[in-house]
C-alpha cells in the first residue's frame, strides 16, 4: 500500500516534545514494518526542511536527510499539478489551508493514494484516510 507523508508527520517523528510524537513514532514503526511505499513531494520536503531548521536546528535537518529521506519516494511536482494546486488553493479561500496541502491533495489523487500519514485535519476533510 502507498501512503503519503506530510510535513506534520515528519515533524512529529523528529520532535520529542511534539504532542503527536508518541503516536507518530508508533505509526512510523508500523508503516515501515508493513513495508508500505511511503511517498511525499518535493514541496513537502521544502516545507519540512524549513520547519525543522527554524524549530529544531540543522542537526534535525541532517537526521531527516540521512535517516528518514532514504525511506521515502519523492514525487516532483509537475507544472500541471502545481497549477491545479494553485486553482484549488484559491477556490478554497481558506486562510489556514496551504498551497502545499492543495498540491499534496492533487498528487495523491493523481497517483491514486488514499492513505496519508499526517497530523493535519485538511487531509481527512478532503476524503483521505489517516494512516494508523
Amino acid at each position: 500500500m502507498r501512503t503519503f507523508v506530510d510535513t506534520s508527520a515528519f515533524y512529529a517523528i523528529l520532535d520529542r516534545d511534539d504532542a503527536n510524537h508518541p503516536k507518530a513514532k508508533h505509526s512510523w514503526s508500523g508503516l515501515l514494518q508493513d513495508q508500505n511505499i511511503l511517498v511525499t513531494s518535493n514541496y513537502v520536503l521544502v516545507e519540512t526542511f524549513a520547519l525543522l531548521q527554524s524549530r529544531l536546528g540543522l542537526a534535525a535537518v541532517r537526521t531527516f536527510q540521512e535517516d528518514i529521506l532514504p525511506l521515502i519516494n519523492v514525487e516532483f511536482v509537475t507544472l500541471n499539478i502545481h497549477r491545479s494546486g494553485i486553482a484549488a488553493f484559491l477556490l478554497a479561500s481558506k486562510r489556514n489551508l496551504s498551497l502545499d496541502d492543495c498540491v499534496s491533495f492533487e498528487i495523491m489523487r493523481t497517483l491514486g493514494i488514499r492513505n496519508a500519514f499526517v497530523f493535519d485535519a485538511h487531509f481527512k476533510q478532503q476524503g483521505f484516510l489517516e494512516a494508523p
